[in-house]
């Protein structure tokens, strides 16, 4: 059977963005009724959506400090690698059977052997969409409750600040918020994106950081009375506006630093005595530390879902020859909500 595959190519040199020819897609071949070893525990599946993230781009560098990237680089003539959605085709492994639906790390291929399943997650729930389980039911999802909810520990009337708030995670930090009776402020890279989080995501307000030439002015102006909670996913100078801003005993989830990637000299935050002048808690978190946690999630998520409560947006394109220009464009925020791939339609 043939097999469609996203090759990686050569590292990123630090710094520098991604760029199609970085990757290729080529075909090779896989014999499918024998490609799980008897007496193995891989599983072959057939992969149905790929989920584009920020992170992918870390993976591109050549990683030899393990403090640099919670997870290894993509290897030059592998194939691009990352989560997904799939339908399991042969399995040697006890949790998982032909036919199973499935969301965890696959490759960027047609077909894909997973040698240790154990990083895959049985999908019991085929009433939502499946490709929600790229997003809103899967890592994403996760990331945005283990920070908001589980690190933050948020109160209703808390005012709570997101950076890149159209994004993957950040529309659902928001709406979390609302599900608790916080008042919530997003930002984000276009009109068009606050246009959607303020009428279609629910938040109580949302400006174009691109638009603001003093942001500590545009956060006093959205929190005269400041900030309790801010979902970190950029870094840099807005994590310095936002410091000035914090209430007292205030609380920082730092889920990403976007605007760093673009820098080979990352840049310094400057107003770190606010931490301990207004005892603010900033903690960093590895969304991978918290996958024991997604049952008690799914019980969250699952009936505001259903319910309509929580609205997910997704920016999709079809087929592996469009992955790669959707992969590279996340990092210029050409997409509108969660970036998806469709491989097949089953």
């Amino acid at each position: 059977m043939r097999n469609k595959q996203v090759m990686f190519r050569d590292f990123l040199a630090k710094g520098a963005f991604p760029k199609e020819s970085d990757m290729e897609v080529t075909e090779s071949t896989i014999e499918l009724t024998t490609a799980v070893a008897e007496g193995s525990t891989g599983v072959l599946v057939k992969n149905l959506y790929l989920s584009c993230d920020p992170y992918m781009r870390i993976r591109m560098q050549k990683l030899t400090d393990p403090a640099e990237s919670y997870i290894a680089s993509f290897q030059p003539g592998s194939p691009v690698t990352g989560f997904g959605v799939a339908r399991v085709l042969e399995s040697g492994h006890p949790n998982f059977k032909k036919g199973d639906l499935v969301w965890g790390l696959t490759g960027w291929e047609e077909y894909s052997l997973l040698p240790v399943p154990e990083t895959c997650f049985k999908i019991e729930h085929t009433d939502i969409p499946l490709s929600y389980y790229t997003g809103l039911l899967g890592m994403s999802g996760l990331t945005a409750y283990a920070g908001f909810i589980e690190l933050c520990s948020p109160k209703k009337g808390e005012t709570v600040f997101v950076s890149a708030a159209s994004g993957a995670v950040g529309q659902l930090v928001g709406q979390f918020a609302k599900l608790f009776g916080c008042y919530v402020v997003g930002s984000a890279g276009s009109n068009e994106k606050v246009d959607l989080l303020k009428n279609k995501l629910g938040f109580d307000e949302a400006f174009n950081y691109k638009e603001e030439s003093n942001l500590d002015a545009a956060l006093k102006r959205y929190f005269p009375e400041g900030i309790d909670i801010y979902f970190e996913n950029v870094g840099g100078k807005t994590l310095d506006a936002v410091l000035l801003n914090m209430k007292l005993h205030g609380r920082i989830a730092v889920c990403g630093m976007i605007s760093q990637y673009n820098l080979e000299q990352p840049e310094g935050v400057h107003n770190l005595m606010q931490l301990i002048t207004k005892q603010v808690r900033m903690e960093g978190f590895n969304v991978l530390d918290y996958c024991h946690l997604y049952p008690k999630f799914l019980e969250m998520v699952l009936p505001p879902t259903k319910e309509g409560r929580i609205v997910y947006i997704e920016d999709t394109v079809e087929g592996l020859k469009n992955s790669l220009a959707a992969l590279v464009g996340l990092f210029s925020g050409r997409n509108v909500g969660k970036q998806v791939v469709l491989v097949a339609r089953e």
